[in-house]
């Protein structure tokens, strides 16, 4: 175990090219591969290499729906009464303006914090990273910072808003910037880092002086050329979801068995929210090819090469291809749909018909679910507002 290792995830993530499903909830908690959420994987990167103590930085966006998928941490054996997980506003209202309340209470918590090093994540890097030989590698290079790189062939295609790294014969990291897409073959930063608290403290309080408020990848491209900084390669799969289409196409690529086997490694798994559901039902003449289908799902008709969360029902006749059904989502006899994103408790009318793009998949989005309880609920509390 890291004893000596603190951690924090930064959710910084740009938000504009995926907002149909991120309007309700952060980039973090949406839903993806059927049972896991975005978030998941660097969690259980960091809890697989025996850190135990981890600080979320989020944006300003809602975030009921993160906290409600984490809560207090029990599935990433974070419940504990010492360190454990903990959820903090980001230091600034905006790219300008710093929250000093927020700044005080973010700094109590690293300074409080009995651990000297940190490991610094990314929510929307999905990986399986093996956090603890980028500790070793780190703590035998001798260099003030290590940075997590990938040296990808798609770079002009999946790697939208990241960074790129120049990287020196002996390792070591010459300079970053956003890459481009001037080149297929890049070397591009998983936004991962290790480095000492103190260091990290130092360079927040630099930014913070000078009146702008910087997140760690911000800080370590602006700190180039006084910090040494050490290059560890991944070679394992690597996406980054900042777009709908880059979330489409990460859903699709669980379908290949050497993705699957690559992120699920059984030596270091990824954990999720456990949620007590029925297995699946497959009914007579339902038609199931190359997909992933969760817990608690009904299917009666055709479903090819699509991923279908939990309780997602596909009734008889219906045509689901190349698709992602998330949580409770009804497609109704007769409707056929492709390259679409069905967000939580939507419904398909019968005989429905929706095709888009590969490249520009649909998202229908999330629908609020409403019961009688709920509307005796509102009815009741608009009753005694009116009196009042």
């Amino acid at each position: 175990m890291l004893n000596n290792y603190m951690a924090i995830i930064f959710l910084d993530e740009t938000l504009d090219n995926i907002r149909a499903l991120t309007k309700m909830r952060p980039l973090a908690s949406v839903p993806a591969g059927g049972t896991y959420r975005i978030i998941d994987f660097s969690l259980s990167n960091l809890v697989n290499a025996g850190i135990r103590n981890v600080g979320i930085f989020a944006g300003n966006e809602d975030l009921n729906s993160l906290t409600d998928h984490i809560g207090r941490g029990a599935e990433w054996d974070l419940d504990r009464k010492k360190d454990g997980i903990f959820m903090f506003k980001q230091m600034a209202d905006s790219a300008y303006t710093t929250n000093i309340k927020r700044v005080k209470k973010n700094m109590e918590y690293f300074f409080r914090s009995k651990q000297e090093n940190v490991v610094v994540l990314s929510s929307h890097m999905v990986c399986n990273l093996d956090v603890k030989d980028v500790v070793k590698k780190h703590e035998a290079s001798g260099k003030d910072i290590t940075l997590v790189y990938k040296n990808v062939h798609n770079a002009n295609e999946r790697f939208d808003n990241c960074d790129s790294v120049k990287v020196g014969k002996n390792g070591e990291i010459l300079g970053s910037g956003q890459n481009l897409f001037f080149k297929k073959d890049e070397n591009i930063s998983l936004e991962a880092f290790v480095m000492s608290k103190e260091l990290l403290i130092k360079m927040i309080c630099d930014g913070i002086q000078e009146g702008v408020y910087y997140t760690v990848r911000d800080l370590v491209t602006r700190n180039m050329g006084r910090v040494s900084i050490n290059g560890y390669e991944f070679k394992g799969y690597l996406a980054c979801i900042n777009s709908t289409k880059e979330y489409f196409d990460f859903n699709m690529d669980l379908l290949k068995k050497e993705v699957r086997e690559d992120l699920f490694n059984p030596e270091r798994s990824i954990y999720t929210k456990t949620k007590d559901t029925p297995p699946s039902l497959f009914r007579e003449g339902a038609e199931v090819n190359n997909s992933l289908v969760a817990n608690g799902c009904i299917l009666s008709g055709t479903v090819r090469n699509s991923i279908l969360a939990r309780g997602a029902v596909v009734e008889d006749g219906a045509i689901v291809e190349d698709c992602i059904l998330l949580q409770d989502s009804v497609v109704k006899s007769g409707a056929v749909l492709k390259n679409i994103i069905v967000d939580k408790n939507n419904v398909i009318k019968s005989n429905e018909k929706l095709s888009a793009s590969r490249n520009y998949p649909l998202v229908i989005e999330k629908s609020i679910k409403w019961d009688d309880k709920h509307y005796k609920n509102l009815l009741a509390y608009l009753e005694g507002a009116n009196k009042e």
